[in-house]
């Protein structure tokens, strides 16, 4: 009887997390969504805007399972120094930069112009 009862406690507790996640995520990827064209926004930034400033690392790990990176434009989204991920999920670093590239986006010394570039969250 304990065991079963610590079998749907645990599930009860599993299902919680997993839905607390996927609104995390769906956030992330809504503030994702609103970046414009030709401008990046960082981790930090996304995270804020998702409801939580402490999330620079949750909005990595939503961005590296992006469900639907037509839509999602992950590659817009790089550190608070501008750099782009060594780790991005669609195409390694170099796909990153040359996405922003085609959007205009400008680099110096491998770096995003952040003070040309960085979007203003409106």
């Amino acid at each position: 009887m304990l065991v079963k009862s610590l079998k749907i406690w645990y599930i009860s507790i599993e299902r919680e997390r997993v839905s607390v996640l996927n609104n995390a995520y769906n956030k992330i990827y809504e503030a994702v969504r609103r970046i414009p064209y030709g401008k990046v926004a960082t981790y930090g930034q996304i995270a804020a805007i998702a409801g939580n400033p402490r999330w620079s690392r949750v909005v990595g790990y939503a961005l590296h399972v992006n469900p639907d990176p037509d839509t999602i434009p992950c590659f817009r989204v790089v550190n608070r120094f501008g750099e782009p991920s060594a780790a991005f999920a669609f195409g390694g670093r170099n796909m990153q930069i040359l996405l922003l590239e085609g959007e205009g986006v400008e680099f110096i010394d491998g770096r995003v112009d952040m003070q040309k570039f960085q979007w203003n969250g409106e």
